[in-house]
C-alpha cells in the first residue's frame, strides 16, 4: 500500500498497488542483493603467497629499476623530491649554482694527482720530487681557495636569506662540490661558467 499525494501536498486515502508498479519501484534501488559476509570476505581474499614466484620477483626488480632509475634522473636534475637530505633546500640549491658558475682551482686536483703518480713511475727521481711538490703546492692553493669560497659563499647567502637563517654546513659544503670535477658533480651543474645566481 502506498500513499499519495494531492496537488495541495495532503494525504488522501492508501491506493493498493499493483504487482508491476511493486516490482518497478523496488527496481529503483541498488538493483542487486546485498553480498553475504563469505562472498565479501571471499572477493578481498589474496593469496599470501604468489602462485608464480619467478614472475613475482621478477616484476619486483623490474619496478625497483624503474624506481631507482626514476630517483637517479632527477637528482641529477636537481629535483628536491630525489635529493638527499644533505642536497636539499634553497640555500644548497644556491651554493650549487654559485660554485657552478665560477672557476675552482680544486677542480682539477684529481688529474693533477694522477699526473704525480704517473711521474713517480719514471726512473727520474728529480721528476718524482718536482712532482710531489709541485701536488703540495697546487694542493695549497686548492685549500685556499675553498677558504676565499666558503667565505663568498656565506657572505652571499647572508645577503640573500638573511643572516639569521644562515644553514651550517655550507662552507663546507661548497668546499667539497668546488674539489669535484664539474663533470663528476651531483647534482649535475644547472648553470653555465659565470651564470652566477641573483
Amino acid at each position: 500500500m502506498a500513499k499519495r499525494q494531492n496537488a495541495a501536498g495532503e494525504a488522501e486515502t492508501p491506493v493498493a498497488e499493483t504487482p508491476e508498479e511493486t516490482a518497478a519501484r523496488l527496481k529503483q534501488g541498488k538493483g542487486a542483493p546485498t553480498p553475504s559476509r563469505r562472498q565479501q570476505e571471499a572477493a578481498r581474499k589474496r593469496p599470501l603467497v604468489p602462485t608464480d614466484r619467478k614472475e613475482a620477483a621478477r616484476v619486483a626488480r623490474q619496478k625497483q629499476a624503474e624506481a631507482r632509475e626514476k630517483a637517479r634522473i632527477g637528482m641529477a636534475a636537481g629535483d628536491d623530491r630525489y635529493l638527499t637530505a644533505r642536497d636539499r633546500g634553497p640555500q644548497r640549491r644556491y651554493v650549487r649554482d654559485y660554485v657552478d658558475a665560477r672557476f675552482s682551482i680544486g677542480e682539477f686536483l684529481i688529474p693533477v694527482m694522477l699526473i704525480v703518480i704517473i711521474l713517480t713511475f719514471l726512473p727520474w727521481p728529480e721528476m718524482q720530487v718536482y712532482g710531489l711538490f709541485a701536488l703540495w703546492g697546487f694542493f695549497l692553493i686548492a685549500v685556499i681557495d675553498c677558504f676565499v669560497l666558503g667565505f663568498l659563499v656565506r657572505k652571499r647567502i647572508a645577503a640573500k636569506f638573511g643572516a639569521t637563517k644562515v644553514e651550517r654546513g655550507l662552507r663546507w659544503y661548497a668546499a667539497m662540490r668546488a674539489l669535484q670535477l664539474r663533470v663528476m658533480r651531483l647534482p649535475k651543474p644547472q648553470v653555465k661558467r659565470g651564470q652566477f645566481p641573483s
